[in-house]
């Protein structure tokens, strides 16, 4: 009996794996026409990525059909572009090339996003070399934001951002972390990387500072104006914000300072508060999103709730003034809402809500926000001191507080 094999073809023998990119006007029917070609030679669709560019396609479709259809299924395929009026190009793929890209797929996924009033070349290109120096590489991008301006004019409310998808492991990701924020810096954009894990898209909760967050003012300044302390509080502010004095301490020499002021000025204040750009925006599209929100400031309940009936907030943890006979004492009630103390109402609210802590976001400017968001899943310092841009992951410091949705990867034609 012959026992020799070597004439006998195994099935892998008969298998082929070939890349089509195909580019071209995009027009409704393309890629139904396409892929029902590889339909009718019962091809395996292995991998499939579409972009459109200004109504201009770039589709991939990785796919495996036998070696005996071949030669038949790619003439159709050639046949069927010409027809629609678009270029195919096709290259073969070696099973060792498929298992390296397969392999890949194990390895971290990170999503990169660059924001600002505009992006420009020199953004990109200094953003994907600094991906390219760690071994970084980028599998896709795409844009949130809607078409920008033509007109120089317009882009002084204009935003820009751009979503990279980057998979694999920093070499150095603190080096990368600090490359980022150096390049934000000199170039005035925002940078930020994210893990891409089953977090980022589930986010539940959300806690706001209020003064330089949600407004664009610090209450305590307004009062004190009124109370003719002005600069001696705004000095105080500002050291405590920098974090050169402790928040405590700053926060009774200036409540202190505000007595025997009128209450009818806190009404005053309040009805007159300065949303910051993109505050209504964020906050109506993250109620539709289900999320909670929560206003946890060294500021003052009386604007707090003002803000909670006007936003629809659902949780309001601030400093309550001392008031006898219409007049402020300069004395506070209670404990201060504190940095600690911000990051355990954090804590409390994400378990009252069932929320996991990875599920939660934290916002604040300065130096009395870090323990919140240090010890939220995604923490935003958001045009804030260059102490608190340093020590948080994130920071927003270009566009608006709706900076904060792009940083979720929501995009505007989706949530506009």
């Amino acid at each position: 009996m012959n026992t020799d094999n070597s004439h006998v073809t195994s099935p892998d023998d008969n298998i082929e794996l070939i890349l089509i990119n195909i580019t071209g006007k995009d027009h409704p029917g393309l890629t139904a026409s396409l892929t029902g070609v590889l339909a009718r030679y019962d091809a395996q669709i292995l991998d499939i990525g579409q972009a459109d560019i200004h109504h201009n396609l770039s589709l991939g479709i990785l796919f495996r059909t036998n070696s005996k259809v071949s030669g038949d299924l790619l003439k159709d395929l050639l046949f069927t572009a010409y027809e629609l009026k678009v270029k195919i190009r096709f290259t073969p793929i070696s099973p060792d090339d498929y298992q390296s890209w397969v392999d890949r797929q194990g390895k971290a996924r990170w999503i990169i996003t660059l924001l600002g009033r505009r992006l420009t070349a020199r953004h990109i290109a200094l953003v994907s070399e600094e991906l390219s120096s760690q071994g970084l590489n980028i599998d896709g991008i795409q844009r949130l934001t809607g078409r920008m301006p033509l007109c120089d004019t317009e882009l002084e409310k204009s935003k820009a951002c751009v979503e990279f998808s980057v998979r694999g492991d920093p070499s150095d990701y603190e080096r990368l972390q600090s490359r980022f924020l150096q390049i934000s810096a000199e170039q005035e954009f925002d940078i930020s990387l994210q893990q891409d894990n089953i977090y980022r898209r589930s986010r539940r909760l959300i806690c706001f500072d209020m003064d330089s967050t949600l407004i664009e003012t610090e209450v305590i300044d307004e009062l004190a104006m009124r109370a003719g302390v002005g600069d001696q509080v705004k000095a105080i502010t500002e050291r405590a914000m920098r974090g050169e004095i402790d928040f405590t301490e700053s926060f009774r020499e200036r409540v202190a300072l505000l007595k025997g002021l009128d209450e009818s000025v806190m009404q005053d204040i309040a009805v007159n508060l300065p949303l910051t750009e993109g505050c209504e925006r964020t906050l109506k599209v993250l109620k539709r999103m289900g999320y909670k929100i929560a206003i946890l400031s060294g500021g003052f309940t009386y604007f707090g709730n003002y803000l909670k009936q006007r936003l629809g907030i659902d949780y309001v943890y601030a400093n309550e003034l001392e008031i006898i006979d219409g007049k402020l004492t300069g004395h506070y009630v209670g404990d201060v809402v504190d940095g600690r103390r911000k990051a355990e109402l954090l804590k409390l609210i994400a378990q009252v809500e069932n929320v996991n802590i990875a599920q939660t976001i934290a916002v604040g400017d300065g130096a009395n926000d870090l323990p919140m968001l240090a010890t939220a899943g995604l923490g935003i310092a958001f045009h804030a001191k260059p102490k608190v841009k340093r020590e948080a992951r994130q920071s927003l410091s270009t566009i608006g507080l709706d900076g904060v949705l792009y940083f979720l990867g929501y995009k505007d034609s989706f949530i506009s």
